[in-house]
């Protein structure tokens, strides 16, 4: 005799109840872990808009205290009085806003150029801009400082770049080896590629060249690049503080993150002052993403799509 095989039963499905039990759950559990994630993100912010409004008695005591016993408003015009920092802001945001001007122009051209006009080794330049996306940020400082340094015809160099100070202590320092980032142009460029092709043979039927097919026809049509690109910049150039460190001396060209450094000395660190000039630099980027939020989430999640 033969041994059967015992049957095996269906599982049975799950019930309508029972499915969206499930999907509750899901929910429930990744609202949970969006809150946590929230949360610790915030706690710094709180904890620094906190210390702000402490006395320098209450910071120094321990342990440490959360919530202060005595709010200090005067920490921030105290701040404010001891560093030009009018003169800090107003540099961050001539500086912070040329990058964006300058990116969103060449970074935006570049990537039209990469996406819609073909010629002869296109690919291979693409490639080297990606390979750009790969070096690490610190490692391009010497030869950019060792560049502006040893400008040629510039702050009393000669024409090999000897003799002077070349671009050091100057506007163009600041503005210049910052002004485009690969990614910008990357960015761009998978953008542009996304847009119908119909729409430029159109424009071109109708006579418009690059220059207004890009202006006029493409570039309207991706707002949330634009906004990504810019945000981005912005806020890169806003919270540097290395390069500008290294290339100024003159405290008529210090940035805002560079004049908070007048708190931290050598014998002790004005954690009342730090905390309210910091806070205070914090306040233009969180304005700035709260009105760019909705085009910079988009831009994010299109160009993961495409």
């Amino acid at each position: 005799m033969t041994a059967t095989a015992p049957a095996i039963r269906a599982r049975p499905a799950p019930t309508a109840a029972q499915a969206r039990r499930r999907r509750l759950l899901v929910r429930v559990g990744l609202h949970l872990l969006l809150a946590l994630g929230a949360v610790t993100m915030i706690v710094p912010f709180v904890w620094m808009l906190l210390t702000s409004v402490k006395s320098p008695a209450e910071l120094a005591s321990f342990p440490p205290t959360f919530w202060p016993d005595e709010w200090v408003w005067s920490n921030y015009s105290g701040a404010m009085q001891a560093a030009p920092f009018a003169t800090y802001f107003r540099n961050s945001l001539i500086i912070a806003t040329g990058h964006t001007l300058i990116t969103l122009l060449f970074g935006s051209l570049a990537g039209y150029a990469l996406a819609r006009i073909p010629f002869r080794g296109r690919e291979l330049l693409f490639l080297g801009f990606i390979a750009m996306l790969m070096i690490p940020t610190y490692t391009k400082i010497v030869p950019q400082f060792l560049i502006v340094r040893f400008m040629p015809l510039s702050g009393g160099n000669d024409l090999f770049g000897q003799g002077g100070s070349g671009w050091l202590n100057t506007w163009w320092a600041l503005l210049i080896p910052g002004g485009l980032s690969p990614f910008a142009i990357f960015l761009f460029r998978q953008f542009y590629l996304s847009l119908p092709r119909e729409l430029e043979e159109a424009a071109r039927i109708d006579g418009l060249g690059e220059l207004r097919i890009w202006a006029q026809i493409y570039t309207p049509l991706i707002k949330p690049a634009v906004a990504t690109v810019a945000l981005l910049t912005f806020q890169e150039s806003w919270n540097n503080f290395l390069w500008p460190l290294l290339v100024t001396t003159r405290d008529e060209l210090r940035v805002i993150q560079v004049g908070l450094a007048v708190f931290q000395q050598q014998e002790n660190t004005a954690w009342h002052h730090l905390m309210a000039g910091t806070t205070l630099a914090t306040v233009p980027m969180v304005l700035l993403f709260l009105l760019a939020q909705r085009y910079f989430i988009q831009g994010f999640t299109q160009a993961g799509i495409k």
